[in-house]
């Protein structure tokens, strides 16, 4: 799993990382709030790991802006603070479970597994994703437009999912890169590009409209066409 973790204290932030190294994961530090909270808004993690004490941006305000963007990443809030009315507060502007400082490893993995097995849960009751006349079968690994067929490769149904989870959204080369290849040695700086061409090739041409759109200068988007148009 891609684990992001913002916390400001940074011998915990780097028994953190090697911790969750071990369990093999991969972790992106951040040690302020305006950073982490930059990082937390691309949406590519599978958990974020948030401090509730941060400079800059706190953590409760760093969850409310993820939340406000509808960025779902399931949040797990740790904090020296032990108060039910400073637990609750973080679970009001949208974090997913809260651990109080100090605590024993063995017990942050557990929560962090607990996380990941209920957003496994959410995602099986979506289990075909539908953009247009474009569906995706999860189960199948199969992709279908206008009821035909399309042939993909895995990083080209890899791409077309993490388009389609975000239809209308922009995303970024860099998002779609963490996404989709995370620190894989074949990412390199025009794969985004190539793969787009791939999968337009494949969705796109000979249909009667587009789906993958090019905004210049940010990234691509999938999105239907709308009605009337």
């Amino acid at each position: 799993m891609h684990i992001l973790v913002i916390e400001d204290e940074k011998r915990l932030a780097y028994l953190l990382r090697r911790v969750l190294q071990e369990e093999r994961h991969t972790v992106d530090l951040a040690h302020d709030g305006q950073s982490g909270l930059d990082l937390a808004l691309s949406d590519t993690y599978d958990v974020v790991i948030l401090d509730l004490m941060l400079p800059g941006i706190d953590g409760l305000e760093i969850c409310r802006q993820m939340r406000a963007e509808h960025v779902t990443t399931p949040v797990l809030m740790l904090t020296a603070r032990g108060a039910i009315e400073d637990r609750v507060t973080g679970l009001n502007v949208g974090a997913d479970d809260y651990l109080t400082k100090p605590f024993a490893m063995a017990e942050l993995l557990a929560r962090i597994n607990a996380l990941l097995r209920r957003r496994d849960r959410r995602f099986d009751d979506n289990l075909q994703l539908t953009v247009g006349d474009l569906t995706l079968d999860l189960v199948r690994h199969e992709a279908r437009r206008a009821g035909r067929v399309i042939e993909l490769t895995a990083k080209e149904f890899a791409l077309l999912e993490y388009l389609m989870r975000h239809p209308g959204q922009v995303l970024s080369r860099t998002q779609i890169i963490n996404a989709v290849w995370r620190y894989d040695i074949d990412a390199l700086s025009n794969v985004v590009d190539i793969y787009i061409h791939y999968l337009r090739e494949k969705i796109d041409q000979g249909f009667d409209y587009p789906l993958i759109k090019t905004v210049r200068g940010v990234g691509y988007k999938i999105e239907a066409r709308e009605s009337g148009r």
